[in-house]
């Protein structure tokens, strides 16, 4: 694995050679995923199951406060919930290479710790991208669309794609955290199943008892599929909370808190284990 890449005395560029690490870790990992095309079909199949079950089963059941198609409501908590599902797979295979002692292997080559997790990272992020295509796909194929410009569009998608990498290094500090491939495989459904339902994923959260309204309301999800819905233009969830007013900031905030603390505690983490 060639690591080293060199400035203009000659001496390796500290920037460089940390990026060409990443980069060989994130084409090993991407390797072993291309051997393994089922996880971008893991990754889909919640939400796909979730947009079918009640975004096209349901949409003529279920009514929304602030009016609109409920087909179009659900599809940001579908998209959104693909980050969801990128948690546990790979919490798992961080836990497995320590398991499986590759992590011991990488401690004997000369490269950078930090290198390792974020290359694991950004190759599950194309795993992630990969599953959020086939749930736009199969959203456009029921009904989906989206009311307003191209950027706009892109914008929204592109805060799904930033909510994965978040939910990426939260895997990761699950991993770190918990170790047990058994214990992380209890804990991550949780995490899919049950937190867009604490969210306006599915419900606005004005129809949910009172108790739990305040959570759906300040769920981290919440503000990022509220956030894609006025970028999209799609039905919006109505009430005077303050994440509903402000769903970008709200987001924004959220997953830069959230990035900050899983990937400084799990890089922490990570040297010490290797040490």
């Amino acid at each position: 694995m060639t690591t080293a890449t060199y400035n203009g005395t000659g001496r390796p560029g500290a920037l460089g050679a940390l990026l060409t690490e990443v980069l060989a870790v994130t084409g090993r990992r991407l390797h072993h995923l291309g051997r393994a095309p089922g996880r971008v079909v893991g990754v889909a199949l919640s939400p796909l199951v979730s947009m079918v079950m009640l975004g096209y089963l349901f949409r003529d059941a279920i009514r929304l406060p602030a009016g609109g198609e409920y087909g179009e409501y659900v599809f940001a908590g579908g998209a959104v919930q693909v980050a969801l599902a990128c948690v546990g797979p790979t919490a798992i295979s961080v836990a497995m290479d320590f398991k499986g002692g590759l992590v011991d292997r990488f401690r004997s080559l000369p490269i950078s710790r930090s290198a390792v997790l974020f290359g694991h990272t950004l190759a599950d992020l194309l795993v992630g991208l990969l599953g959020l295509a086939v749930v736009t796909g199969a959203g456009l194929l029921l009904g989906w669309r989206t009311r307003t410009g191209v950027l706009p569009t892109l914008a929204a998608f592109g805060l799904i794609a930033l909510f994965v990498y978040v939910m990426l290094w939260l895997g990761v500090l699950l991993a770190m955290t918990l170790r047990s491939v058994e214990t992380i495989s209890v804990v991550t459904p949780f995490i899919v199943v049950v937190l867009p339902f604490l969210s306006n994923a599915f419900l606005a959260p004005q129809s949910m008892p009172a108790p739990i309204r305040p959570i759906a309301e300040w769920n981290p999800v919440s503000a990022v599929i509220a956030a894609c819905r006025d970028l999209w233009g799609n039905p919006a969830t109505s009430g005077g909370s303050f994440p509903a007013e402000h769903p970008v900031a709200v987001a924004a905030v959220t997953l830069g808190a959230l990035f900050a603390v899983c990937s400084a505690v799990s890089l922490r983490r990570y040297r010490t284990a290797g040490s």
